[in-house]
């Protein structure tokens, strides 16, 4: 009976041992490296993008509520 016991916890964890801990440490630490390393040069393409089209929204959005704040100095209250 004992014996049985150790064959069904022991074969699982064998090969638990010698597959799925050696690939789950190798991709753990491989994405920690990743994150370590920062951004790479399309993403810091990519988010100078984002951060110049933000300003553009900004400005267009400074410029809409002047143009209202001059047409109907109101508009705010109706929110």
């Amino acid at each position: 009976m004992d014996e049985l016991i150790v064959i069904f916890m022991g074969v699982p964890f064998i090969i638990f041992m010698i597959f799925v801990a050696p690939l789950w440490l190798f991709f753990h630490y491989r994405s920690k490296r990743a994150l370590s390393e920062g951004l790479s040069e399309q993403e810091r393409q990519i988010l100078d993008n984002l951060i110049q089209r933000e300003e553009q929204m900004s400005d267009r959005i400074k410029t809409l509520e002047a143009i209202l704040d001059a047409e109907s100095p109101s508009w705010r209250d109706r929110a």
